[in-house]
C-alpha cells in the first residue's frame, strides 16, 4: 500500500496542511521543519497521486530550469537563449525557477523530484551535495548540471582555472608584465561555485611561470556588480605601479573597469588594456576582448543530453567540458 500526505504528516510530526505547503511553496516552510518532511518523504517512498497520475500518463512534457540570480547575469539570459532554442521544436514546455537564496534552492531540490511535473532538470551554476543529487537520481529525474559538477550527474562545464591561465597568457604574449585583476562572486552560501575566484588561480599561476606577480587593489572583493569592479579599478589605476592590463572576472565586471578608465582619462587598450571572461552579448557591441566559454552552446547542449538521457534512461552521468578561446576586440 502507497503512503499518504497523512503517514508524512504523521512521520514528520506536523499538519497536513504544512506537509502541502512543504510541497509547492517550500519557501515559505521553515529549514528544520522542511527537512523533517523530506525526511519523512524519503523514507516512506512518498509520490502525491496527482504527480503519479502524471508520470503514468506523461502528459506534463515540461523541462525544468533552476538557476540563481538569473535575472542579473546576461550570462544565465544566454545560456537560457540556448536550452529554449534547443527546445523549440521538441514539443517540451520551459519552467525556470529563479532562486536567490539558499533556502529556495533547498525547497526546490526537495521538492521538484516528486512534486512537480518535470521530465527533466537542468540546474545552472549550483554545486549539490551527495544527498540532493541522490535524490535526485533517487526519484529518476533526469538532470543535467551546467557550470557545476557531481559524479552522479550529467555535466556541462569548462575549465575555470584553465581560463584563468589562458587569460594570463595572452596578455602576457601582448607584451604586458603590469598586470591587474578585478573579481567578485555572488555568493549562495552551500551552493555557490565561485567561478572568479578559480579563473583568479589559474591567472595567478600562469603570471607565476613567467616570475610575475598579479597586482591588485587594496581591498577584497564583496560582490559582483559592474559598480564594485569600478571601486576595484580605480584602486588598482590610482597605486604607483599602474597596471598595463587588467584581467576582469566576467564581463559584468569589466564594465566596470571601463568605466573607471574613463572616468580616470585613461585611453583603452594604449594606457590600460581591459580582457574580460564569458563573451556576453554585450561584449561585441562594446568591442570588449574577452575568454568565450560559448554560454549559448552549454544551453543546447545541456538540452541534447537531457533529451538522450530521456531517450535513453541508462545514460545518466556524461561529461562533457567546453572549450575556451580569447575573442580579440578593441579592449586588449
Amino acid at each position: 500500500m502507497s503512503s499518504t500526505i497523512y503517514d508524512v504528516a504523521s512521520r514528520a510530526g506536523v499538519s497536513i496542511a504544512t506537509v502541502s505547503r512543504a510541497l509547492n511553496a517550500p519557501q515559505t516552510v521553515n529549514a528544520m521543519t522542511l527537512q523533517r518532511i523530506q525526511d519523512a518523504i524519503d523514507e516512506l517512498g512518498f509520490i502525491p497521486k496527482a504527480e503519479a497520475t502524471a508520470r503514468a500518463r506523461r502528459i506534463h512534457r515540461q523541462i525544468g530550469v533552476l538557476a540563481p540570480f538569473f535575472m542579473h547575469y546576461p550570462s544565465f539570459t544566454q545560456r537560457l537563449r540556448g536550452v529554449a532554442g534547443a527546445l523549440l521544436d521538441t514539443g517540451f514546455e520551459l519552467v525556470v525557477y529563479n532562486v536567490d537564496t539558499p533556502e529556495h534552492v533547498r525547497g526546490y531540490l526537495h521538492t521538484l523530484p516528486i512534486t512537480r511535473r518535470l521530465d527533466g532538470l537542468l540546474i545552472i551554476s549550483l554545486m549539490l551535495d551527495d544527498q540532493e543529487a541522490q535524490r535526485l537520481v533517487q526519484h529518476r529525474l533526469p538532470t543535467v548540471l551546467i557550470e557545476g559538477t557531481h559524479p552522479s550527474l550529467a555535466t556541462v562545464e569548462i575549465d575555470n582555472i584553465g581560463g584563468g591561465e589562458i587569460a594570463a597568457t595572452y596578455l602576457i604574449a601582448k607584451g604586458h608584465r603590469c598586470i591587474g585583476f578585478v573579481g567578485g562572486d555572488r555568493q549562495l552560501p552551500g551552493y555557490a561555485i565561485g567561478t572568479s575566484e578559480l579563473r583568479f588561480r589559474g591567472f595567478v599561476a600562469a603570471l607565476d611561470q613567467h616570475g610575475l606577480t598579479p597586482h591588485l587593489p587594496g581591498f577584497a572583493p564583496h560582490t559582483a556588480t559592474h559598480e564594485e569592479a569600478r571601486r576595484q579599478a580605480l584602486d588598482l589605476l590610482q597605486q604607483p605601479e599602474r597596471p598595463t592590463a587588467i584581467f576582469a572576472g566576467n564581463d559584468t565586471l569589466a564594465l566596470g573597469v571601463l568605466k573607471a578608465a574613463r572616468e580616470l582619462g585613461l585611453r583603452v587598450p594604449d594606457d590600460v588594456a581591459v580582457l574580460g571572461f564569458d563573451d556576453a552579448d554585450f561584449a561585441e557591441y562594446i568591442g570588449l576582448s574577452t575568454v568565450s566559454q560559448s554560454l549559448e552552446e552549454s544551453g543546447r547542449l545541456a538540452v541534447e543530453m537531457l533529451l538522450s538521457m530521456l531517450a535513453e534512461p541508462e545514460r545518466t552521468n556524461r561529461h562533457v567540458q567546453l572549450p575556451l578561446k580569447v575573442v580579440e576586440r578593441e579592449t586588449a
